[in-house]
């Protein structure tokens, strides 16, 4: 609303009210009156800011020389009018600010919010060859990292080596255990209707030819050198990698890490040798566990679809199956257990922020553990096909 001498007027003046001038050089100078604080912050950025979307002001002057009392609210406020007040040196300016008021100002240094705030809203988004050179920095400090910690886990695997004793027993017993014994039921239940999935469905062509007895074959050789080590591998990352790196992470961002390492422990051979200890003679035997029931699976399909017995398909498995496949299945599992430790680890110790940093270092550990034992499962086809 209007007064007589043709100035806008406005607000609760029981709290706050201002008083709105303008200029004929196109200055809109709003005069506060009463209280800026939480309790009427909204309603003023409502009013006035509302005001400034109308008229569009060339340049914005709040006189403060009415206000009895202002707060942080009252700050945040000036930011917001400052943000939709036009750009330019001398757009916006604060007038009579009284001592207080001043005082206010100087402790939360508007000035400096004021340019930072400016800054932001100036800066653009990087473009695609920036966004690229980051993350390419990004990925060079990480691979640096995971080196050096490549180079941790060898000194202190040598060091225990040398000195068995400083080994932590109960933590590796317990991360056999988490690692080994809590995931049989899972490896176990996985590995049968994989055994019967495949049984099944090599059923089908063999039985045209009258070949059912080698569905036996097929699956203890497929089991045993390819499919057991690698689905058990996968099932342990996903359980145990991820845990790693959220167990380590969180000890990370609570900073037990750090009272660790400055209490002389050597924190890579505290928190780390268990889990890989444990993972490298862990997942060979649920390899075994997985191979074992996926061949009873695959015994469940013979006996009841194919009208074999089970001596014969026993029999046949057994003719199939030899040392060497057997070694180079426990052989790749070991390979798997200590590249699911060593990343899960690495992740964890990667972490730098709080819990979401967590979330995304246990993804990360699961997704990575997953690359790398099919990376190395190539590695090895690749390696048994010309030179086994």
């Amino acid at each position: 609303m209007f007064d007589r001498g043709g100035r806008m007027t406005g607000g609760d003046f029981q709290e706050w009210g201002y008083e709105a001038r303008e200029s004929a050089e196109g200055q809109w100078t709003f005069a506060l009156t009463g209280r800026i604080d939480a309790g009427n912050a909204a309603r003023i950025l409502s009013e006035i800011g509302g005001l400034l979307r109308e008229k569009k002001p060339l340049r914005l002057a709040m006189d403060l020389g009415g206000i009895q009392y202002m707060d942080d609210f009252g700050v945040l406020v000036l930011l917001e009018l400052k943000r939709q007040a036009p750009s330019g040196e001398g757009a916006f300016r604060i007038l009579n600010p009284g001592p207080k008021i001043q005082e206010i100002l100087d402790m939360m240094d508007f000035e400096a919010l004021a340019t930072e705030h400016a800054a932001l809203k100036k800066k653009r988004p990087p473009n695609a060859l920036v966004r690229l050179g980051e993350a390419g920095i990004r990925q060079f400090s990480e691979g640096r990292f995971a080196l050096s910690f490549v180079g941790d886990v060898c000194l202190a695997l040598g060091y225990v080596l040398l000195h068995p004793r400083n080994l932590r027993g109960e933590d590796t017993i317990q991360a056999m255990q988490r690692t080994g014994v809590d995931a049989v039921p899972i490896v176990g239940l996985i590995s049968l209707l994989m055994g019967l999935i495949m049984a099944f469905m090599s059923a089908v062509q063999l039985e045209q030819f009258g070949a059912n007895i080698y569905v036996a074959s097929l699956v203890s050789l497929a089991m045993v050198r390819e499919l057991g080590p690698i689905m058990t591998a996968i099932l342990v990352a996903g359980r145990s990698g991820s845990s790693y790196a959220a167990e380590i992470g969180t000890m990370k961002i609570s900073e037990e890490v750090d009272a660790l390492f400055s209490m002389g422990f050597d924190t890579t051979r505290f928190l780390v040798l268990p889990k890989v200890i444990a993972s490298i003679l862990v997942v060979p035997v649920l390899t075994l566990f997985s191979d074992l029931f996926a061949i009873f699976g695959g015994l469940i399909v013979g006996v009841f679809m194919l009208n074999l017995t089970a001596g014969a398909y026993i029999d046949q498995t057994i003719r199939t199956l030899t040392l060497f496949d057997v070694s180079w299945g426990f052989f790749k599992s070991a390979v798997f257990g200590l590249l699911i430790a060593w990343v899960g680890c690495l992740r964890g110790f990667q972490v730098r922020g709080g819990a979401a940093a967590v979330g995304q270092a246990t993804t990360s550990a699961v997704v990575s553990g997953i690359f790398l034992i099919i990376l190395f499962d190539s590695i090895f086809a690749v390696i048994l096909t010309y030179w086994g």
